[in-house]
């Protein structure tokens, strides 16, 4: 109630990536086409492992099915609002439909974070401890590691959301990116937000900061590991590894490589914003399917009972 009668504004004018026309139009067919590539691949994905027996009951591919779905969900908050935006001249989003994306955005990206950091502690069972795979990872630490990455997610995003949702908004409405960025809105609220934006910093950083250590370190152990194996393990472990590593690094290397650049001669909350929403769901799957053996495999099986049935009928 006291957001309602101390709020003059009730939407965000989003200017998105540029104002010019024929840009705006090559973008729209750019970001479709992305768009419609993110879902057909990572619902390839899920169908796959959903419907092939093999993969449905082996932990990696369970959880790369749930990072697909992740992947699916992150892409579809933002990028449907985005095309509309480029064909059309009312690029707004009313008040609640904003906190409602950055509550699902911020909700997905630390849900992902820890899943990532699951799926290396998977790889590092199978590789390292064999023998022991199946017996520690088993249905119910997998659908107990889920549930913990949904956890973890929910109180990343609830514990900026519930002080965003209470600010007033009685000024400029003018958010400059393709979607509601949590840091940018909450510099528009007509009160003082310095230890909010220092709150949004500091959470937001540390769960990156904690997941990308936890994940080298995973990573890292796995590698001296596997050096003391035979050339064949060596080889099949760095095949099934190599996957993983690429997607970590595309995941966090490009905000490291942001941060840490020394100029700023570009915009790097759109950099950021059509990475993360575009291009990472848009190679995961690639990477996923196009390098693994087993996924490929998979497809072929179900392709071809797929056409035996019609010959059946």
């Amino acid at each position: 109630m006291k957001m309602m009668n101390s709020s003059m504004i009730s939407e965000f004018v989003l200017l998105g990536l540029t104002n010019t026309w024929e840009l705006e139009l090559f973008f729209f067919f750019i970001f479709l086409l992305a768009y419609a590539v993110i879902m057909a691949g990572n619902l390839l994905i899920v169908v796959t492992i959903t419907l092939d027996s093999h993969l449905h009951s082996t932990p990696m591919y369970f959880l790369l099915r749930n990072l697909s779905f992740l992947d699916m969900s992150v892409s579809t908050i933002t990028t449907p609002k985005m095309l509309a935006d480029f064909v059309r001249e009312n690029k707004t989003i009313s008040l609640w439909g904003c906190m409602a994306q950055m509550f699902f955005l911020h909700f997905l990206g630390g849900s992902e974070m820890t899943l990532l950091i699951v799926m290396a502690v998977d790889r590092y069972f199978a590789i390292c401890k064999p023998l022991h795979y199946t017996t520690i990872m088993n249905h119910r630490v997998l659908r107990g590691s889920v549930l913990l990455s949904w956890a973890v997610g929910f109180v990343h995003t609830m514990s900026q959301m519930v002080f965003t949702i209470t600010l007033p908004f009685c000024g400029p409405n003018i958010v400059d990116n393709i979607f509601c960025d949590l840091p940018l809105v909450i510099k528009l609220a007509c009160t003082e937000t310095y230890v909010l934006e220092l709150l949004v910093i500091a959470d937001s950083g540390l769960l990156s900061f904690i997941s990308f250590i936890l994940l080298l370190i995973s990573y890292t152990v796995i590698l001296v590991t596997i050096r003391h194996q035979s050339s064949g393990g060596l080889s099949k472990a760095l095949s099934t590894l190599s996957a993983h590593i690429t997607v970590v690094t595309l995941f966090f290397g490009p905000c490291i490589f942001i941060y840490a650049w020394p100029f700023s001669s570009f915009s790097v909350d759109k950099f950021l914003s059509v990475f993360y929403s575009v291009i990472t769901p848009l190679l995961n799957p690639i990477i996923y399917t196009l390098r693994n053996q087993e996924m490929k495999a998979a497809m072929n099986r179900l392709r071809t009972q797929h056409v035996r049935s019609r010959k059946t009928f």
